[in-house]
């Protein structure tokens, strides 16, 4: 809550029940506007009310405070003493107003599936537990506050400064549908997120994009289950075939353009699709960046490739080897691909010089640059071995706030 200006307003002290504090704290923030402000329209309203609503149960209320226009408290407690309603039923009452007035508004959806290309040639850089904890943080419940690191504050993960590295707000989710493709033959995010890899013998991801499927994609999708993310994150399972993907795509026509065509019976049902590349430079690459690319009519920066790092001296190489690559397709294809930015992954400052000098390095790039930095904890590594989203194991440590940053950052 935002402080007033001396003498503007003065501090009053109730109560409320605590749903009703929730769904207060949670309203506010999704409009944006501080809980001073929203209590103070809603007493107005209320006042100005032609006769008494239906009386709110305020059993088991607690301590609420907040700051109010002068005057206004004390015009209040004689409305509602005129009434012959309690203190802390009347401020119930214009909490209800104020929420009947504000209701929550809509999910803001792309006007065009977003299409995230998460990747990296160098293996083990963490671009498959980017990958998921993005499109977690995309998916989140938007009817509810999670927290989130200020984005201002990247830069002073450089410092041994752990008050600005750990400064957060809290703000509603994203609420957005995700579909996580597991573009990688070996399968680490489907395993990571509690699932088998589709079976050799049957339909996969591999075989739509050779023209060799027998049924539809859709049937390969599994919703991943838990409460924040309700019914609005799917995974589209890896199968060990991939491992031929590029062999396959070798004799397939316009190949670069195979994921695509795969993944179009599926597309329209998302507001973001996040592809957790292989770490290779090869034909499967080509198609995944294709697929990222800006299509006809589609804002700069809502579909494009996001990189992932570390801050040590071979992700450098493997980075100038991929940006290559995409800077070859673009050239040769004429494709308009878009950086969505850098994510220097496993950060930790303890590792001394080579870790902050190199961290600082990909803070210099500015195109792209860098759009999240993710410390090396062990929670993330405690989600594999059990097999869950980082962001329902651990929803409040600091990757999980990273996660959600990241989502914001490039949205």
């Amino acid at each position: 809550m935002t402080q007033p200006a001396p003498g503007d307003r003065e501090k009053v002290v109730s109560k409320l029940p605590a749903a009703l504090a929730k769904d207060l704290k949670i309203r506010t923030a999704q409009h944006g506007i501080d809980i001073q402000h929203a209590v103070e329209a809603g007493i107005t309203a209320w006042r100005g009310l032609g006769s008494n609503l239906t009386a709110i149960d305020t059993a088991g209320a607690k301590s609420f405070s907040t700051f109010l226009p002068e005057g206004q408290w004390d015009e209040f407690r004689q409305d509602c003493s005129a009434r012959g309603v309690s203190i802390v039923q009347g401020l119930s009452q214009s909490v209800q107003v104020w929420l009947d007035k504000n209701p929550a508004p809509a999910v803001v959806r792309p006007k065009h599936a977003r299409r995230i290309v998460t990747c990296n040639q160098k293996g083990g850089v963490g671009k498959t537990a980017i990958a998921c904890g993005l499109g977690e943080a995309l998916a989140e419940d938007a009817d509810q506050l999670h927290p989130v690191r200020i984005s201002k504050h990247f830069a002073a993960l450089t410092q041994d400064d752990s008050d600005a590295a750990l400064a957060y707000e809290d703000l509603p989710g994203l609420g957005l549908n995700v579909l996580l493709v597991d573009f990688d033959p070996q399968c680490h995010m489907t395993k990571q997120l509690g699932h088998g890899p589709l079976p050799i013998e049957g339909d996969s991801l591999t075989k739509h994009m050779a023209g060799e499927a027998k049924g539809p994609l859709r049937d390969l999708i599994v919703q991943i289950d838990d409460e924040r993310f309700g019914d609005r994150l799917h995974l589209l399972p890896a199968c060990t075939d991939a491992f031929l993907l590029d062999v396959k795509l070798s004799g397939v026509r316009a190949r670069e353009a195979a994921l695509e065509r795969a993944l179009a019976p599926v597309e329209g049902e998302y507001d973001v699709i996040v592809i957790d590349c292989p770490p290779s430079l090869g034909l499967s690459m080509d198609a995944a960046a294709y697929y990222g690319r800006r299509r006809p009519e589609e804002a700069p920066g809502n579909s494009g490739v996001l990189v992932v790092v570390q801050a040590e001296d071979s992700s450098a190489d493997a980075y100038d080897l991929l940006t290559s690559q995409i800077e070859d397709l673009r050239d040769d294809m004429g494709l308009e691909l878009d950086y969505l930015g850098i994510v220097v992954n496993h950060y930790d400052a303890r590792r001394g010089f080579i870790a902050t000098s190199s961290l600082e390095a990909w803070m210099d790039i500015k195109d792209p640059r860098v759009v999240g930095v993710i410390g090396d904890l062990k929670e993330q590594k405690e989600a594999v071995r059990l097999k869950q989203p980082l962001l329902a194991y651990a929803p409040r440590c600091d990757q999980a706030v990273g996660m959600r940053a990241l989502a914001r950052e490039i949205s």
